[in-house]
């Protein structure tokens, strides 16, 4: 298996505005204060390891992604990538190895504890409510996190039309093309205010156009600060 490290997404560039210089003795206590921030908001794996039926599907798997940057895990099938992910994400447990959430050790927490410190996950299965529509899909998950009504459609409501899926949002959720139900399923896994997204095999089983669209999701998701890991082959 390979770790591919990527590129934090930016925006273009832009000429800063002049801003009155703070006291020097201010500026000072301001930098060491935001480097060790920054050096706070990643998601690291450490050396991990997994056995099933005596065979070692993962060997030493480490990776890091700060907030804001996409990385790629890069592996043929059966590489042992969506087991790594389920080891990160809490689904089974690292026989071995370290996994750190913004300066926290994780690696004991269970599932739902890592989910609420800012850990999502989108598997490579549909994972699509069937039985809603858009919408629906949708708030099922801010009615969990979002106890205000009002903030909780305005969420809703903002989810809809970033994604592009508003003019959908009655629409059953089985009469979806492959790229919209992505969407759906990006917007709401969002919902649920991630600082890391962990996407396993997103271009799988989608149409060209649709992976073109998945690819500017992917932007848009590091363009929030969003710290982005994908595995593909």
């Amino acid at each position: 298996m390979a770790l591919a490290r990527g590129k934090k997404v930016a925006p273009a560039a832009t000429r800063p505005r002049p801003r009155p210089q703070a006291p020097a003795a201010r500026q000072e206590a301001i930098a060491p204060a935001a480097r060790q921030e920054a050096m706070r908001s990643y998601l690291a794996a450490h050396n991990l390891e997994k056995t099933y039926g005596g065979r070692r599907v993962v060997n030493g798997v480490s990776l890091y992604v700060r907030r804001g940057e996409a990385v790629g895990l890069l592996g043929p099938n059966g590489a042992g990538k969506t087991t790594a992910f389920y080891m990160i994400t809490g689904l089974i447990k690292a026989e071995r190895g370290k996994i750190e959430l913004d300066g926290h050790d994780v690696t004991h927490l269970p599932m739902y504890q890592r989910a609420r410190l800012g850990i999502g996950y989108l598997p490579q299965e549909a994972s699509i409510f069937r039985g809603l529509n858009v919408e629906d899909n949708i708030r099922a998950v801010l009615e969990v996190v979002e106890p205000d009504r009002r903030r909780r459609e305005a969420d809703l409501d903002a989810l809809l039309d970033e994604f592009e899926i508003a003019p959908r949002r009655k629409t059953p959720s089985i009469a979806l093309s492959g790229g919209e139900r992505r969407r759906v399923e990006i917007a709401r896994a969002l919902a649920s205010r991630p600082n890391y997204m962990l996407l396993d095999e997103p271009f799988a089983g989608i149409d060209p156009k649709a992976v073109v669209e998945i690819q500017r999701l992917v932007r848009r998701l590091t363009s929030r600060g969003i710290g982005v890991l994908i595995t593909d082959h």
